[in-house]
């Protein structure tokens, strides 16, 4: 297929790629999507797979976000080397789910964020909001014969919308209930929130980037490996320490969560410098690692408990908060939070324990995002990402 007007199909076909901020690798998902777009969707999910990037790519990346470090060339050149490697990736995920390319329609590939700006810049005159997210959709275009959509941001932002997050549109479509509010939380390197109140229009849902999620963890343990580990795997190192609850109420004075929404944060912030910062408050406080890492763990619960007080329980007390992402495999992080918000009468449950994937999630609602972009269709949220209006997101690569 591969051609935009495959998605006016009852029934087609669709990859998602995303790589996140932790930068674990290429999550890859085959969908199969039913119903014409601006309609509900019933979304099944026929493929996942996770391909973790070598030490040498991963290396690349994260040299790359020092913007001191991030000439041209390299820029240049990890662009089009992240479209080979997302272009295996969609090609694998394909094979896996026992289809062809030419069954799929599209690929909607997020790519993998070095920087983002969300707020103005006032240069010669002009409110500049900027952002870079590589991965060439032309080479994924061109190495699996499908149309690729990519780059969704930057349009929200010329409108005024900070270009994140975008997962909340999808959210709305498949999550949306009458009689419940739901919040859905991802944690990933960072942690975003969706509100989704009770039988509410798509111009009622906002949501907002609540700060950290496993980007601190990840970054500490890291560190105190010796680039060993990557991530406090099933909460192993915070279940052996105890949280400092006088680190945690200075950590928890960052001007960022009194910010109000629409907001987003990133690397930017929550990056090497301040975990630098994070280090030097553990030779302060004289904390073993184990103590450190259960603090900044409590540090994400926290966040996302406290955005629940600030900005969503007086207007929409929610029901449940389903939690997604690799901060859902943590089960102390879950803990925290489970003790942070069921006294307020909110559930905390797993995309896994409701019968989802965690893992799949942010995949599969690119290439819902794509599937508007296609047909030409808005697919921004405006009350989450604060664009002044709807607007059609995503660049198209065509294969021939």
């Amino acid at each position: 297929m591969g051609e935009a007007q495959s998605t006016n199909l009852v029934t087609r076909y669709a990859v998602g790629l995303m790589s996140g901020t932790s930068v674990d690798g290429i999550d890859a998902a085959v969908v199969r999507i039913t119903g014409a777009v601006g309609t509900r969707p019933e979304v099944q999910l026929l493929g996942f797979e996770n391909t973790p990037f070598s030490t040498q790519v991963r290396d690349e990346i994260f040299t790359l976000f020092d913007v001191k470090k991030a000439t041209l060339d390299r820029v240049g050149r990890l662009n089009v080397w992240l479209g080979e490697l997302f272009a295996e990736a969609a090609l694998s995920v394909i094979a896996k789910s026992g289809l062809a390319p030419g069954d799929i329609s599209h690929i909607g590939s997020h790519g993998q964020t070095l920087y983002h700006h969300p707020t103005d810049e006032i240069i010669g005159g002009y409110a500049l909001r900027y952002t870079a997210q590589i991965g060439e959709g032309s080479i994924i275009a061109a190495r699996t014969g499908i149309t690729c959509v990519s780059d969704f941001r930057p349009a929200d932002m010329a409108v005024g919308g900070q270009g994140a997050p975008l997962v909340p549109f999808t959210e709305h479509l498949l999550y949306g209930e009458e009689k419940r509010t739901l919040l859905l939380q991802n944690i990933g390197g960072i942690g975003n929130m969706t509100v989704l109140p009770a039988g509410s229009p798509p111009e009622d849902v906002f949501a907002f980037d609540t700060g950290p999620g496993n980007m601190l963890i990840d970054g500490l343990v890291t560190h105190m490996s010796g680039g060993k580990s990557k991530m406090d795997a099933g909460g192993a190192i915070a279940s052996q320490g105890h949280p400092n609850e006088r680190l945690l109420d200075l950590l928890m004075q960052e001007p960022y969560y009194s910010q109000s929404s629409p907001k987003s944060t990133g690397r930017e912030l929550f990056g090497s410098a301040y975990i630098a910062r994070l280090l030097a408050h553990q030779q302060e406080y004289n904390l073993s690692d184990e103590d450190l890492v259960a603090t900044v763990t409590m540090l994400t619960a926290r966040s996302i408990s406290e955005a629940y007080r600030k900005y969503v329980q007086e207007r929409y007390p929610a029901d449940m908060l389903i939690v997604g992402g690799g901060g859902s495999y943590n089960p102390v992080l879950l803990r925290y939070l489970q003790a942070d918000l069921e006294p307020l009468g909110v559930q905390v449950l797993t995309q896994e324990q409701l019968g989802l994937s965690s893992d799949a999630k942010e995949a599969v609602a690119f290439a819902l995002l794509a599937d508007y972009t296609l047909v030409r269709r808005p697919n921004n949220l405006p009350a989450a990402t604060g664009a002044s209006r709807p607007v059609i997101m995503g660049k198209i690569s065509y294969p021939f």
